[in-house]
């Protein structure tokens, strides 16, 4: 079976039929089967499985840009909050007079805060079109205002990094204070309903799963599709040798931005999945923390690979639910431990030693 841009590459065969299996399967195991069918899936499970599904593609977004790229953004969390909050922000306008003043225009927080009008940059978030454009929009524009910089002035290797890492927790201290007027500490949350429909409803949870399975299978293909275009190779050839291919004549500015504002695109999008899935947003997805944990991700599923990112980032956090049930005390530690064992001896991740696995066995 070979798919678009997958070419030979079993693994990333193998990942994308998984993923299609757990996209259309189990929301059909959830809806249509009996709770006593041991092939039902639990509402719980559902809603977890989307959550991990939001995390690849976030994960997939970061290892475009730094597996591909040789960009370490760390604030790619920044993307992912902001894609949420302008979702956030449109299911807070369908709560209306539901909430706990019943005000039909101003959000709960905003009455408690003593607000007398709705902000300007609220306008339009009653209409969900509006609220996806915002979702690409935000992001995109942000990464985009400060990639041109950033590229404009050369900034490359640890100095952009802890730029990025800056650039997201400045916007955690904006979004933790009231006057901003997204929720503050609290952020957004108590969401009724999605286009119509109750947001706790299990109708709604597996079709939330499905979209987030169905956006990752897309953004994978598209994504192996951009890196194996010639726009793909030079971006390629930048991450290896910058400055020859800047000596060839090629706007290395330019391809740094555009894959920089694509993936931005991306994690926002995740972002604008995974806050319906949760049911709140707040200032600490902001946090730098965060974003060290998407290279985590990365790293350890194997940089450069895409599928790598997808299941660096599902295992990480399939081990994260277990552990901090199990050992919530020294699942930090854990963590980190991982992160060490897997650069020290498997620095192509989980993905690496796949490959060296099967090519054993094939000699």
């Amino acid at each position: 079976m070979k798919l678009i841009g997958l070419g030979n590459d079993k693994i990333a065969t193998t990942v994308l039929l998984v993923l299609a299996l757990v996209t259309f399967i189990i929301p059909i195991c959830n809806l249509v089967l009996p709770a006593d069918s041991p092939l039902h899936f639990s509402a719980y499970t559902v809603s977890v499985l989307g959550k991990y599904l939001t995390f690849a593609l976030l994960g997939l977004s970061l290892d475009l840009v730094w597996g591909y790229c040789g960009i370490l953004a760390l604030g790619q969390g920044a993307f992912f909050a902001l894609g949420g909050y302008a979702m956030g922000m449109y299911l807070m306008r369908q709560i209306g007079t539901r909430g706990v003043y019943g005000d039909a225009l101003l959000p709960d927080f905003m009455v408690f805060l003593n607000w007398k009008e709705l902000p300007w940059y609220w306008y339009g978030f009653d209409h969900f079109w509006f609220a996806s454009l915002m979702v690409v929009l935000v992001p995109g524009v942000l990464a985009f205002v400060f990639g041109w910089l950033a590229f404009r002035s050369r900034v490359t290797g640890v100095y952009l990094s802890i730029i990025t890492q800056a650039l997201t927790y400045a916007l955690l201290l904006a979004f933790f204070r009231n006057e901003m007027g997204f929720g503050g500490n609290n952020g957004l949350t108590d969401f009724k309903e999605l286009l119509g429909f109750n947001i706790q409803s299990e109708g709604l949870r597996a079709v939330l799963l499905f979209s987030s399975g169905l956006t990752l299978i897309v953004a994978f293909l598209v994504c192996r599709w951009v890196v194996n275009t010639k726009l793909g190779r030079v971006v390629t050839a930048i991450r290896d040798q910058e400055s020859r291919v800047r000596f060839l004549g090629y706007r290395v500015e330019m391809f740094k931005l555009w894959i920089f504002v694509f993936s931005a695109m991306i994690a926002g999008i995740a972002g604008a999945l995974y806050v319906p899935q949760v049911g709140i947003i707040n200032p600490s997805e902001f946090s730098p923390l965060n974003s060290l944990e998407i290279v985590i991700w990365v790293a350890m599923g194997g940089r450069g690979t895409l599928y790598g990112a997808i299941i660096g980032a599902v295992l990480v956090n399939y081990s994260k639910t277990v552990l901090t049930g199990l050992m919530p005390e020294i699942w930090l530690f854990t963590l980190g431990a991982v992160f060490v064992i897997v650069t020290v001896f498997l620095p192509d991740g989980i993905v690496g030693l796949i490959r060296r696995w099967t090519q054993e066995r094939s000699a």
